[in-house]
């Protein structure tokens, strides 16, 4: 579903504090650091808990195969303005029916920032932009309200709550859901800018970046 640009792992898209870019080996000890913890993992479906020895180097492989055969694109966040260690990560997956479904996990000293919402709009972004996506979909657990918000601030719109399965959860969790189409998606983007490294697929009725302005 996701085209070449995205299945090199040279690939990374840039906002105003952070890189998303593919994960690699020497990350595997960095997102142990958060994925390891309780108050992450259940607020997620896959990371499991407690946390297995080598779980992390398997979720790094598994990444990196999925970018590089265009079933997925998963990204590791880090910041530009301190060490590059990773803090979070961001996941979209597609089907045959034109729907991508994202999910995002932020290390908890991290939490309250804004790195999660800035993260995840620049994943839409890239998701309607590089894909044929219609519909881009969110669960969010009903006993995590700050989850719920980051998706209303990227646009996302209230759908039902209802009773999805979590596999490393054990089972079926109430889950509040969301989901965000690409027209309305159009009609979000008008104020914003793109994220970088999309000036490579780009046509010449796209805004240019900020950077390519200020470089005009």
């Amino acid at each position: 579903m996701f085209p070449d640009l995205t299945s090199d792992d040279i690939f990374r898209i840039e906002t105003k504090r952070l890189w998303l870019r593919w994960p690699r080996a020497t990350d595997a000890a960095a997102i142990k650091a958060f994925a390891s913890l309780a108050d992450v993992a259940q607020m997620t479906a896959e990371i499991p808990h407690p946390y297995p020895a080598g779980e992390a180097e398997r979720f790094v492989f598994q990444a990196r195969a999925d970018n590089a055969c265009g079933r997925g694109l998963v990204l590791a966040i880090t910041q530009k303005s301190a060490g590059r260690n990773v803090i979070g990560l961001v996941a979209a997956h597609g089907d045959q029916t034109l729907n991508v479904e994202i999910g995002y996990a932020i290390a908890p000293a991290f939490w309250g920032k804004g790195i999660a919402t800035e993260a995840v709009k620049a994943l839409v972004d890239t998701v309607f932009r590089l894909t044929k996506a219609e519909r881009v979909v969110a669960n969010s657990r009903v006993i995590n309200p700050a989850s719920r918000r980051v998706l209303e601030k990227c646009g996302f719109a209230y759908l039902d709550t209802g009773l999805d399965n979590l596999p490393a959860r054990g089972g079926l969790h109430p889950c509040d859901r969301f989901d965000l189409d690409r027209k309305s998606w159009m009609k979000r983007l008008a104020p914003r800018l793109l994220p970088s490294m999309l000036h490579q697929v780009r046509g010449r009725d796209t805004p240019p970046s900020e950077a390519e302005t200020a470089a005009q």
